[in-house]
C-alpha cells in the first residue's frame, strides 16, 4: 500500500518537532529537504526519528562521486530510509550513493533520482538548453538510465509515473510530489494529480506538504488524504 510522506517545510526544529507531534499517528513518514536540513542541520533528523517517524532526506545530491558517497554514509547512519540524488549526476555517482547505502544492508537508505522538477515546464526545459523533449519524454529518459545504474526509485510527477511503473523493473519505487487532494490549490507545482490518480497509476509514496501543514487540522487533513489513497479503485 502506498505511504504517506509529509513535507516538514518549515523554518526551524522546534517547528518541526511541533508539526510532528500535532499531526501524531495520523503519519508516519516525514520528509526533510533543503530548507529545514540547512537551518538546522544533522540535528532535526535526529528530533524526528526520536518521535518513532521515518524520515525521508531530500538533499537533491548532486557531486563528485566521493562526495555523494560520503554524504548518503551520512544518511545511513542518521537512519533515513529514503534520499535523494540528481540523475544527471552521472553513471559513477549514482553507483557510489547506492553502494553507499548497500553498506549499511537491508536498513540502509533507498536511493531515489530525481528526474525532473515538478515545477519545471517544456519552457523551463528549453531555458536550460533541453529542446526536443517534452516534460515526460526527459523523465522518461533519465529514470531509464538512474534505474539502469542502481536507483531504487524515482522522484517523479503523478502525470509521469504511469507510464513510467510499466517500463520500470517491478518493485521500484515512485516517490510523487505534485499531489493535490481533490479541490485544493495548485500552488507551484505545475503537473500534478489527486492522491487517488498518483496511487491508481503506481506511486509508492505521495509526498504532501502545504495541504497538510497549512492546514486548520493537520491531522485530519493527513487522514482524509489517506482515505482518498485507500479509494484509488
Amino acid at each position: 500500500m502506498a505511504e504517506l510522506i509529509v513535507a516538514l517545510d518549515v523554518q526551524s526544529r522546534a517547528e518541526a518537532v511541533e508539526k510532528v507531534n500535532l499531526i501524531g499517528d495520523a503519519v508516519d513518514f516525514y520528509k526533510i529537504g533543503l530548507e529545514l536540513f540547512t537551518a538546522e542541520g544533522p540535528d532535526v533528523v535526529k528530533a524526528v526519528k526520536d518521535l518513532g517517524k521515518k524520515v525521508f532526506l531530500d538533499l537533491k545530491l548532486h557531486d563528485i562521486p566521493r562526495t555523494v558517497e560520503r554524504a548518503v554514509l551520512s544518511g545511513g547512519k542518521l537512519g533515513v530510509e529514503l534520499m535523494t540524488i540528481h540523475s544527471v549526476g552521472g553513471k559513477a555517482m549514482i553507483k557510489a550513493a547506492v553502494d553507499a547505502a548497500a553498506s549499511f544492508g537491508a536498513a540502509g537508505p533507498k536511493i531515489l533520482a530525481v528526474t525532473v522538477l515538478t515545477s519545471l515546464d517544456q519552457t523551463d526545459l528549453a531555458d536550460v538548453g533541453i529542446v526536443g523533449r517534452t516534460p515526460a519524454e526527459q523523465v522518461v529518459a533519465m529514470a531509464q538510465f538512474a534505474t539502469s545504474n542502481g536507483a531504487h526509485g524515482l522522484v517523479c510527477s503523478p502525470k509521469e509515473v504511469g507510464e513510467l511503473s510499466r517500463l520500470l523493473p517491478a518493485g521500484t519505487l515512485f516517490i510523487t510530489p505534485g499531489v493535490r487532494p481533490a479541490g485544493s490549490a495548485v500552488g507551484d507545482q505545475k503537473r500534478v494529480a489527486t492522491p487517488a490518480d498518483a496511487v491508481r497509476d503506481g506511486s509508492t509514496h505521495l509526498v504532501v506538504g502545504r495541504p497538510v501543514l497549512a492546514a486548520p487540522d493537520p491531522a485530519a487533513a493527513a487522514r482524509a488524504i489517506r482515505a482518498e489513497m485507500s479509494a484509488r479503485m
